[in-house]
């Protein structure tokens, strides 16, 4: 008896080692976690003499274009001050925002995909994420980041944001927080800070460095041709 009891517990636990993967092996083996999306673009801004407006030239990345948005868009700076070249929205007049698109590719930014950026802030002011659709829709995010004592690292899920529409004219909200968002060919990244800026020393700006944008690549012709 004690000898057929071995041979069973012995046949059950050879059965259990052999399960396929995916169907409870133990110890979670089987689990496949969604890899991470590729790095999609990366812009770390040029050097800039004392802060002037941000155009096109600061621009690090040739394979990016800069779009920036505001009333007062003219006074959206980049400077170098403090040794980290970085975009400043301390002359913005009211709320601003900056995005940036590939000229060969939307973006994918469903699943997984992230925004990684480097942030300091000076009053209660806070970087949000802004995405600009392929269809045309400008929307802005209820992640903030804030940091008033140094440049601080920060990364999040776009899946994890909700969502509101905006103005791209007046960096102004629209309607509600959306229900539902298709974000799976994405035009443009960048961020908004809805506040005005204070000006020149402590008070009220943010200070973007640099951002990097993890998606998967959607060519523009192919997209193009499928419509």
């Amino acid at each position: 008896m004690q000898r057929f009891t071995l041979i069973f517990l012995l046949t059950a636990a050879s059965a259990l080692a052999q399960a396929p993967e995916g169907r409870g092996g133990g110890r979670g083996r089987g689990f496949a976690p969604q890899p991470p999306p590729p790095l999609f673009f990366k812009e770390a801004w040029k050097q800039a003499e004392g802060n002037v407006p941000v155009t096109q030239e600061f621009v690090t990345n040739q394979n990016l274009q800069l779009n920036v948005y505001g009333t007062g868009k003219q006074d959206f700076g980049v400077t170098s001050e403090g040794g980290v070249p970085h975009i400043w929205t301390g002359l913005c007049a009211t709320a601003c925002a900056l995005t940036l698109s590939d000229k060969a590719n939307y973006v994918d930014l469903t699943g997984k995909a992230k925004i990684r950026w480097i942030v300091k802030t000076s009053g209660f002011h806070e970087a949000r994420p802004v995405l600009k659709l392929a269809d045309g829709t400008y929307l802005v995010g209820d992640h903030t980041d804030a940091s008033t004592l140094d440049y601080r690292e920060s990364e999040f899920f776009l899946s994890e944001v909700h969502w509101m529409k905006f103005d791209p004219m007046t960096v102004q909200t629209k309607g509600t927080v959306l229900d539902k968002v298709d974000l799976s060919k994405v035009d443009a990244v960048g961020f908004a800070d809805l506040s005005p800026g204070s000006g020149h020393g402590n008070g009220g700006y943010t200070d973007m460095g640099w951002i990097e944008v993890y998606g998967k690549p959607v060519p523009r012709e192919a997209a193009t041709a499928a419509k």
